[in-house]
């Protein structure tokens, strides 16, 4: 099974190298279009609370509620139950997230009061900032309907992903970085506010990448008429499983916005600063967490509706060992080569070599808790396949508590840095209360030999780093290349850690059978 894991793995990990690569191109393109100032602030907020509610109504909280009803229904019963489940969820999730919509579009300024606090009160008191919230409450009614269609969006993929065909959910997310690209380079500059082209670019993405899925969707024989099924027993069980679900990951969405409303009264290009370096957090997470995730949850959810605890067991390891054999030497990787490659990806038109160092000190912050972030991707699940809910919120709420802790603690001293590192520092509690609730219950611990395994990729991870560190130019030799120079640098240091690393973990005794068994 675990062959097939990988296999499945490395086809949402290619699709989702194309998608972030994207998301790069498009994040670089806002860099040199807004830079980190006043338009790039609201643009992003204007983003985040859509996609907020997406990963709350979508991808989060429904995706871990229905997969292990759907892969119950699928074990159980016949395709008719499963057609049938289908149309009644699809129904009931579009009116439900239509009716949120319209609200979300209707109360577009106070959303914008709520979360931009300190914009708001700019705006009150006829301050400088005060612009800030009228562009953001605007920019709110364009984005918002985002949250419609990717919401179906995700109940497509979660269905194809049920029946083994992961590339189409993976590839999907290329739409809406095509979309927000070509609105920057044609809309935007013909625009008084450049920033209110992405936002459309948000909106067209969001409708392309439903319509995309459609036809995927009527090949596999499940592109159904919505039906109305508050009370059909497989929308009860969901919705039964989705409310603690909401709460589990409301947690880490309220844990950012927490930290963009604190960043909103900080200095202009806090929000900026953390969400570049967010951006390139999320290139190694959505790559290698997200896609391990995406994977194990219907292979888990399987192995539970069958009870078969071993195999069960032996998923969960694999999916440890996968995302620490990839996501230990990223976080050092990102540490080491933080400036280099903010520098190379970002500075140019209005990002500044002061953005790249501001942005740097936030992202060594965010990558100290990559590793812990992919663990709660792959112990969480541990917990949805067996149609348990209700734990990883009680743990998500401990972590939700601490994070505002650290956020009020470290703020007032380390500025948005300290938001950054609030948020390793809660994910580091999450996975750590994730992983003694398995352990104690007896559902999953580490073998000895995932253990044997950790330790020597720490080793090879540190070798790495510290290679890659005594090759890497300092930051002013930095300034003094050329774009091709320094591409050409970091990809050699790039290809230099990767050596180290494999040639240090061959040297040590891993095996490929390690990750295959």
């Amino acid at each position: 099974m675990s062959k097939q894991l990988v296999k499945s793995g490395a086809i949402v990990s290619a699709m989702t190298l194309i998608s972030r690569v994207l998301g790069l191109v498009r994040d670089v393109v806002i860099a040199n279009l807004m830079g980190a100032g006043a338009a790039a602030d609201v643009f992003f907020f204007a983003n985040k609370i859509p996609n907020f509610l997406r990963r709350l109504f979508a991808e989060g909280a429904f995706a871990q509620a229905f997969v292990p009803v759907l892969s119950e229904t699928k074990e159980n019963g016949d395709i008719d139950d499963v057609r049938e489940l289908i149309a009644r969820v699809s129904g009931t999730l579009g009116s439900l997230v239509l009716v949120a919509t319209l609200i979300g579009v209707i109360g577009s300024p106070v959303l914008a009061a709520i979360f931009g606090t300190g914009w708001f009160v700019e705006w009150l008191n006829d301050g400088p900032e005060g612009d800030k919230y009228v562009t953001a409450a605007f920019m709110l009614k364009i984005t918002f309907p985002y949250l419609f269609f990717i919401a179906l969006t995700a109940l497509s993929g979660s269905i194809l992903n049920t029946y083994g065909r992961f590339a189409v959910a993976a590839f999907t997310p290329v739409f809406l970085n095509v979309a927000i690209i070509s609105c920057a380079l044609w809309l935007s500059p013909e625009l008084d506010e450049p920033a209110v082209g992405l936002a459309w670019g948000v909106f067209i993405g969001g409708v392309i990448q439903f319509l995309f899925q459609l036809p995927f969707l009527k090949r596999a024989g499940f592109l159904l008429k919505p039906k109305w099924g508050w009370h059909h027993p497989g929308v009860v069980k969901i919705r039964t499983l989705m409310i603690p679900a909401l709460f589990g990951v409301s947690v880490s969405q309220l844990n950012l916005l927490f930290d963009t409303f604190i960043a909103s009264f900080l200095k202009t290009g806090s929000i900026s600063w953390l969400y570049y370096s967010d951006r390139l957090l999320e290139f190694p997470l959505g790559l290698f967490g997200i896609a391990i995730a995406t994977v194990i949850l219907p292979s888990l959810s399987g192995k539970a509706a069958a009870q078969n605890d071993q195999a069960f067991r032996h998923t969960m390891d694999w999916g440890v060992r996968a995302v620490s054999l990839l996501g230990i030497p990223a976080a050092l990787g990102l540490m080491v080569l933080a400036q280099p490659i903010l520098m190379l990806l970002f500075m140019r038109g209005a990002f500044t070599a002061e953005d790249v160092q501001a942005a740097s000190l936030s992202l060594w912050a965010y990558a100290a808790g990559l590793l812990f972030f992919m663990f709660i991707k792959v112990l969480a699940p541990g917990y949805f396949a067996r149609q348990d809910t209700k734990t990883p919120v009680k743990f998500g709420i401990y972590a939700m508590v601490a994070n505002m802790v650290f956020n009020l603690i470290l703020a007032s001293w380390m500025g948005y840095i300290g938001l950054a590192a609030a948020t390793s520092l809660s994910a580091l509690l999450n996975a750590g209360l994730l992983y003694w609730g398995l352990h104690r219950g007896d559902v999953y611990r580490l073998s000895g030999q995932t253990v044997s395994l950790l330790i020597r990729m720490l080793i090879s991870a540190a070798l790495m780093a510290s290679a890659t560190y005594y090759f890497s130019p300092n930051f002013s030799q930095w300034l003094q290349f050329d774009l091709l120079t320094a591409a050409l640098w970091v990809t050699g240091l790039i290809a230099v850690a990767g050596a180290v690393y494999l040639t240090s973990l061959m040297v040590l005794g891993v095996r490929p059978r390690h990750l295959l068994r």
